[in-house]
C-alpha cells in the first residue's frame, strides 16, 4: 500500500509499528504496562503528527492564496498607476502644446513641434551664451581700461609733480636773472641761442608744410585737391544716375530684382514647409511607435493577469486534492494502527 510505504519512508509517527517492520521486533515479550505505555505514546505521537499536518497544510495554502492575491492586487495597482501616468503624460503634452501654440516663433495655423521648440530653445541658449561671453569680454576690457586709466592718471600726476619741481629748479630768482643778463658774454650767448631757436622753428614749419603738401590727408593740399575732384565726380555720377533712373532700363532692372527676391522668398518658404512636413511625419511615426509599444505592454499585462488567475485556480484545485489525500491517509493510518493493536493483543494473549 502507498500509505505504508509513505509512513515507512518518512517515519513521521515514531516508526514503531509492530506489523509493518518485522526486523524491528525482538523475540522478547513485553508486559501489559509497557504495552499500555507504548500505546499511549503511539496515540499521542500520532495525534501530535496529525495535528501538525492539519495545522501546517491549511496555513501554507492560505499563505499562498494571500500572497497570490497580494501579487494580483499589486499587478492591478501597477496597471492603474501606468494608466494614470499615461493620462498625466498626455495632459502634460497637451499643456506644452497649448503653451507653445501662441509663441511668435511658431507659424500661425500650425501645431507646435518639438523640433521647432528645441531649435528655438537652442538658439536662445546660444544667443544667451554669446551675450554672456560678450558681457564677460566687455567687463574684462572695462577692467583693463580702468587699470590703464588709473596708471595714466598716476603717470600724469607724477609728471606734473616732476614739471613743478623742474620749474622750481629752473626758475632762478629775479635778482640773479638780472645779474646774468647784465653779463655781456651771457647776453651774447642768450641772443645767439634765441636766433638759432627761431631759425629751427622756421625750418620745422617749412618741413611740416612740405609734409602736408606731399601726404594725402584731408588737411593737406593734395588731399584737398583730390577731395574736390572726388566731389565733382560724385556729383556727375549722381546726375548720370538720375538720368538712368528715368529710363526704361532702370524700371526693367527693378522689376527683375523684385522678381528674383520674390522667387527667393517663395523658395525659402517652400523649403521651410518641406522641412516642417518632414518633422510632422517623423513625429507621427514616433507617436505611432509609442502607442504600439504601450498596446504591447497592456497586452503583456493582461496575459500576466490571466496566467496568474490560472495559476490561482490550479493551486486551489491542488490544495483541495491535497486536503482530500491527507484525510484519506489519516483514516488509513488509523485503521492500520487499530489492526496492529489487535494483532499485538492477540499475540500477547
Amino acid at each position: 500500500m502507498a500509505s505504508h510505504a509513505h509512513l515507512d519512508d518518512d517515519d513521521e509517527f515514531g516508526g514503531d509499528f509492530p506489523g509493518s517492520h518485522s526486523t524491528r521486533h525482538s523475540g522478547n515479550k513485553r508486559s501489559f504496562g509497557d504495552l499500555e505505555d507504548d500505546e499511549d505514546d503511539i496515540f499521542g505521537s500520532k495525534k501530535q503528527g496529525n495535528s501538525k499536518v492539519e495545522e501546517t497544510a491549511p496555513g501554507v495554502a492560505t499563505g499562498m492564496i494571500l500572497s497570490l492575491r497580494e501579487s494580483l492586487q499589486n499587478c492591478k495597482d501597477a496597471l492603474a498607476t501606468c494608466q494614470m501616468e499615461l493620462e498625466a503624460a498626455k495632459s502634460e503634452i497637451q499643456k506644452w502644446h497649448s503653451a507653445f501654440r501662441n509663441e511668435p516663433f511658431i507659424p500661425a495655423g500650425t501645431t507646435p513641434e518639438p523640433k521647432l521648440v528645441l531649435n528655438y530653445l537652442q538658439t536662445l541658449k546660444s544667443s544667451e551664451e554669446a551675450l554672456k561671453e560678450q558681457l564677460e569680454k566687455a567687463k574684462k576690457k572695462e577692467a583693463a581700461f580702468i587699470v590703464t586709466f588709473a596708471k595714466r592718471e598716476q603717470e600724469i600726476a607724477e609728471l606734473k609733480s616732476a614739471v613743478r619741481d623742474l620749474k622750481v629748479q629752473l626758475k632762478p630768482p629775479s635778482m640773479q636773472a638780472r645779474r646774468l643778463l647784465l653779463d655781456p658774454a651771457i647776453h651774447e650767448e642768450f641772443t645767439r641761442l634765441k636766433n638759432l631757436v627761431e631759425e629751427k622753428d622756421k625750418k620745422v614749419k617749412e618741413l611740416q608744410e612740405n609734409i602736408a603738401a606731399v601726404s594725402f590727408t584731408p588737411q593737406s593740399k593734395m588731399g584737398k585737391m583730390l577731395m574736390a575732384k572726388c566731389r565733382t565726380l560724385q556729383e556727375e555720377n549722381e546726375e548720370i544716375g538720375t538720368q538712368a533712373e528715368e529710363g526704361k532700363m532702370h524700371e526693367l532692372g527693378m522689376k527683375l530684382a523684385l522678381q528674383k527676391t520674390q522667387n527667393a522668398e517663395l523658395r525659402s518658404q517652400f523649403e521651410a514647409l518641406y522641412k516642417q512636413m518632414e518633422g510632422l511625419t517623423n513625429d507621427a511615426e514616433r507617436s505611432n511607435e509609442t502607442v504600439y509599444i504601450l498596446q504591447e505592454k497592456l497586452e503583456e499585462k493582461d496575459n500576466e493577469i490571466k496566467r496568474l488567475k490560472l495559476e490561482l485556480q490550479q493551486k486551489t484545485l491542488m490544495e483541495e486534492e491535497n486536503k482530500t489525500d491527507i484525510a484519506i491517509d489519516t483514516s488509513k493510518v488509523k485503521e492500520e494502527m487499530v489492526t496492529d493493536e489487535t494483532r499485538n493483543s492477540e499475540q500477547v494473549d
